[in-house]
C-alpha cells in the first residue's frame, strides 16, 4: 500500500477543520495556506515482508511413527448337513388275563333251574299289552322351559326398583309382585309399590297390572293369605308388617303394626301365615328379621296387628353345633333370614340364619331369651337344633308338602321321625336352603297353587314357576 507523504507537518494537517475537509481542501478564512484541487498521482510501493513464517520455520520439528505390521492369515471350515426324524410306537397291549373256565356243571345245573321261570316271563311279556305304542328313546329326554309372560310396572322401573318378592293367591290365579330396594343401606323414604295380575283375565296387558298398591317404604316380602284371595300381607324395610285387601280400590290397607317397641328394628325378610290352634279358618302373621326377633301378629277390629307371641334368637342359647368357636361377650343376637313352617307339626319351623345354618325350632318354647330388647310380650328361646351350616346367609328354604300322591317325608328332628309317622324315604328331602352362588341375581323361587282341584291322586296338577331373574329386572313366569 502506498502513501504519499505530505511537505506540511503531520501537527499542521492534523490541525485541518472539518469545514476544509467539507470543501475539498478549499482555503479556510483563517489560515494563509490554500491547497488546491484534488488530483490524481500514482505513487511508488512499498512491500514489507512477514517475519512470522521465518520463525515458525526455525521452531518447526519433524518427526514420524511407524506401526506395527498386520499379519493376515486365511482359514476354511466345513460345516455338516443334518435332518430330524420322528418316529412313534403303539403302547403295548398287555396280553388279556385268560378267563377261568367255569364249572361247567354247575353252571348247566343252574340253567336248567331257571329255564323255565325266565321262559314263563318272556311267554307273559310278549302276551300283554302293558307297552303297546311304547317307543324306546335312547337319549336322555330334555324338558324345554317356555316363557308365558314377562310382567313390569314401568312406574317402579323408572325409578330403579328391584322384584324383592312374589307370591301366588289362594285361587292360583293372581301372581303378586314386590317393588323395593336390594342394594339400600340405609333407611329410604322412596316409595314403592305392591303390584298384582291377574292371568286368567281376558286381554292380559304385562305393563298394567291388575292393581297397584303404594306403599311409603321398600317392600321387601309377600305372603298371600291362604283362604283369602284377595289378602296379601308383606313386610317393609322399615320393619313395620302391613296387611291389604286388593279388592278395595279406594283403600287396600286393612292393619299394620305401626314403629313400636315391638316391631322390628331391621328389614323384615319373610313373612308367612301361620294357622290358629282350633281354629283352621283363622290365621296368624309370623314375621322374621335380621335382628334376631320372631314375632307372631293377629289382627282384629280396626286397630292395628297386635303382637301374641315373640321369640328372640341369642348366641348363647344356640345348640353348641352352631355356636361360634369363640363364645360372644355379653348378649349376641342371630339374624334370621328366612323362615319355613312345618305341615306335619303345627309347633315345627325352620329358620334361616345369616350365619348359614338352619335351625329347627319350636312354637312351644318355654325357655325365656337372654336378650334385653324391649318387648310388650316375653320373648323367649326357640331353638332347638342346629343343622349343618352352609357357604352363607340362606335366603329360602321350603319344606315339602304332603298331597299329590306323592310320598309323606319325615318330620325334622334330632333323632329321627316323630312317633306315629311313616319311616323316611331317603330320595325325598326334607329340608332344602338357597344360598348366595356365583350368579349374585337368584334370591328365591316359588311354585304356583294347584289349578286342578279332584284330580286322581297320580295326575299332578298344573303348576307354574316364577323365576327372579337379574334384580331390577321384569319378573317372569315360566311353564
Amino acid at each position: 500500500m502506498a502513501t504519499r507523504l505530505q511537505s506540511r507537518p503531520l501537527c499542521q494537517a492534523g490541525r485541518a477543520s472539518a469545514g476544509e475537509l467539507a470543501t475539498g481542501g478549499a482555503a479556510g478564512a483563517h489560515g494563509p495556506w490554500r491547497p488546491g484541487p484534488l488530483q490524481d498521482e500514482t505513487l511508488g510501493l512499498a512491500s514489507v515482508p512477514s517475519q512470522w513464517r521465518g520463525v515458525q520455520g526455525v521452531r518447526g520439528e519433524t518427526k514420524s511413527c511407524q506401526t506395527a505390521s498386520i499379519a493376515t492369515a486365511d482359514a476354511g471350515t466345513q460345516g455338516r448337513k443334518r435332518e430330524d426324524a420322528q418316529v412313534q410306537t403303539e403302547a403295548p397291549v398287555r396280553p388279556a388275563p385268560p378267563v377261568p373256565r367255569p364249572d361247567e356243571p354247575r353252571l348247566l345245573a343252574f340253567l336248567r333251574r331257571v329255564e323255565p321261570a325266565v321262559t314263563r316271563e318272556l311267554s307273559r311279556n310278549w302276551q300283554s299289552h302293558a307297552f303297546d305304542g311304547f317307543e324306546v328313546t335312547w337319549t336322555e329326554p330334555q324338558q324345554t322351559v317356555t316363557c308365558l309372560h314377562t310382567l313390569g310396572y314401568p312406574p317402579a322401573q323408572g325409578q330403579g326398583l328391584h322384584v324383592t318378592s312374589v307370591s301366588w293367591n289362594a285361587t292360583g290365579s293372581v301372581l303378586a309382585c314386590a317393588y323395593g330396594r336390594l342394594d339400600d343401606g340405609d333407611w329410604s323414604t322412596l316409595k314403592s309399590y305392591v303390584c298384582a295380575w291377574n292371568l286368567d283375565r281376558r286381554g292380559l296387558h304385562p305393563q298394567q297390572p291388575s292393581a297397584v298398591v303404594e306403599v311409603p317404604s321398600a317392600v321387601m316380602c309377600l305372603a298371600f293369605h291362604p283362604t283369602q284371595p284377595s289378602q296379601v300381607a308383606g313386610g317393609l324395610y322399615s320393619g313395620e308388617v302391613l296387611l291389604w285387601d286388593l279388592s278395595r280400590r279406594e283403600d287396600p290397607l286393612l292393619w299394620r303394626t305401626g314403629l313400636t317397641d315391638d316391631t322390628h328394628t331391621d328389614p323384615v325378610c319373610q313373612v308367612v301365615w301361620l294357622p290358629e290352634a282350633g281354629h283352621s279358618h283363622r290365621f296368624r302373621l309370623l314375621s322374621v328379621a335380621p335382628d334376631g326377633k320372631v314375632l307372631l301378629w293377629q289382627g282384629g277390629g280396626t286397630g292395628p296387628l297386635q303382637l301374641r307371641e315373640g321369640f328372640a334368637l341369642a348366641m348363647q342359647q344356640l345348640p353348641r353345633s352352631a355356636r361360634l368357636r369363640k363364645p360372644p361377650r355379653g348378649e349376641t343376637e342371630v339374624g334370621a333370614t328366612a323362615v319355613a313352617l312345618s305341615s306335619f307339626d303345627p309347633n315345627l319351623f325352620i329358620l334361616g340364619t345369616e350365619g348359614g345354618f338352619p335351625l329347627k325350632c319350636s312354637l312351644a318354647a318355654e325357655e325365656a331369651a337372654l336378650v334385653r330388647t324391649p318387648s310388650s310380650v316375653p320373648l323367649r328361646a326357640p331353638a332347638r337344633f342346629a343343622f349343618s351350616p352352609q357357604g352363607g346367609p340362606i335366603y329360602s328354604e321350603p319344606l315339602p308338602e304332603r298331597g299329590h300322591g306323592r310320598p309323606r317325608p319325615p318330620a325334622l328332628g334330632a333323632a329321627g321321625p316323630a312317633p306315629g309317622l311313616p319311616a323316611p324315604v331317603p330320595a325325598v328331602p326334607v329340608c332344602s336352603a338357597l344360598v348366595p352362588c356365583a350368579s349374585p341375581a337368584l334370591r328365591g323361587g316359588l311354585w304356583g297353587r294347584c289349578r286342578a282341584a279332584g284330580g286322581p291322586p297320580e295326575k299332578l296338577p298344573e303348576t307354574r314357576s316364577v323365576r327372579l331373574a337379574d334384580p331390577g329386572r321384569k319378573p317372569r313366569l315360566l311353564s
